[in-house]
């Protein structure tokens, strides 16, 4: 931004607000000469059409209070989404940007007329909901900072972290490679664990604390991000590629057709209605707990891997009910 447009920008603000405003005090203000400001003012109403106007008792002042300086051009449109990436983030409370973006778009709101945001906030109010519901997460905006800018400075990072499975903490040594948002609301760092020797997932919201060191790394070059998320189910990470077949019944299968599950699945139709999902993946736990959300109507095929893991699941089941 150029100095004069930031001053512009100073003055309009200043102008606006509830203390008296000369050429004398915006000069003595923004620490430039009073002929300076004075300028400043025609360049507004020359060029912007500005509707300033001074008097003793006002002293600067716009005769038109919906007068917006035109810094930012956007549509309605535009404008609108804007609104709400604001609702959204009501909604999954979680982003490290929420404060950031909240004080950006109230910033923009400020630049205006009144009737305009208030037919914006109120169309969002009114006519669009978003609800979380039970995927909320506690994400701490300093670890969220923090792994963004060791992402940036390539910078190795020590964390303790909790492993849900396990119920433990751990500390670990991390090249961080991405952070990977999946489904809007589960924030993961993907890196190269030095313990493991080999890439991890970590879910953001469970590292307890994290540090950045002072050793550098190297991404490495065989690293293909993109072929490493398409080998990933959801969002477990293994060292062998599955083929799995699941077969799903003709109630289940509009379900299925109606999202893409994977970036290698195919589908194969058969006549009563049912259809065979097939992909490539690595890690089978997210997999069994996938297929058995679909309860009978899911048949696992192949791998006998994740076959196993479906029918021991099943069977421990079974034990209580």
């Amino acid at each position: 931004m150029s100095r004069h447009l930031e001053r512009l920008l100073e003055i309009d603000n200043l102008i606006r607000g509830r203390e008296r405003q000369t050429s004398f005090s915006l000069a003595s203000v923004l620490e430039v000469t009073d002929r300076t400001i004075r300028n400043d003012l025609d360049f507004l109403r020359d060029r912007f059409l500005a509707p300033l106007k001074y008097s003793k008792q006002k002293g600067w002042y716009y005769t038109d209070n919906n007068w917006r300086l035109p810094t930012i051009n956007l549509s309605k449109g535009e404008l609108f989404a804007l609104t709400l990436g604001a609702r959204m983030l009501s909604a999954y409370a979680g982003s490290g940007y929420e404060e950031e973006l909240r004080s950006s778009i109230q910033k923009l709101s400020e630049r205006l007329p009144d009737d305009t945001w208030i037919d914006l906030q109120q169309l969002a109010d009114e006519r669009v909901i978003f609800r979380s519901g039970a995927q909320m997460i506690n994400l701490d905006p300093q670890i969220w900072q923090l792994l963004v800018k060791a992402c940036s400075t390539k910078h190795s990072v020590w964390m303790r972290y909790y492993t849900a499975s396990r119920d433990q903490e751990s500390e670990r040594v991390i090249d961080p490679y991405l952070l990977h948002l999946y489904r809007a609301t589960n924030p993961y760092l993907i890196g190269f664990c030095h313990l493991r020797k080999d890439y991890r997932w970590f879910r953001v919201d469970r590292i307890k604390e994290i540090k950045i060191l002072p050793d550098t790394f190297t991404i490495d070059p065989n690293f293909d991000k993109e072929k490493h998320l398409q080998q990933i189910f959801q969002y477990e990470v293994g060292g062998k590629i599955f083929t799995v077949k699941v077969k799903f019944n003709a109630q289940t299968a509009p379900f299925i057709r109606e999202r893409k599950w994977h970036p290698s699945q195919e589908i194969e139709e058969h006549q009563d209605g049912s259809l065979t999902l097939s992909l490539q993946s690595s890690g089978l736990n997210d997999l069994k707990r996938w297929i058995l959300s679909y309860g009978a109507g899911a048949i696992v095929f192949e791998p006998l891997e994740l076959v196993d893991l479906v029918r021991k699941e099943i069977q421990q089941m079974s034990n209580y009910y």
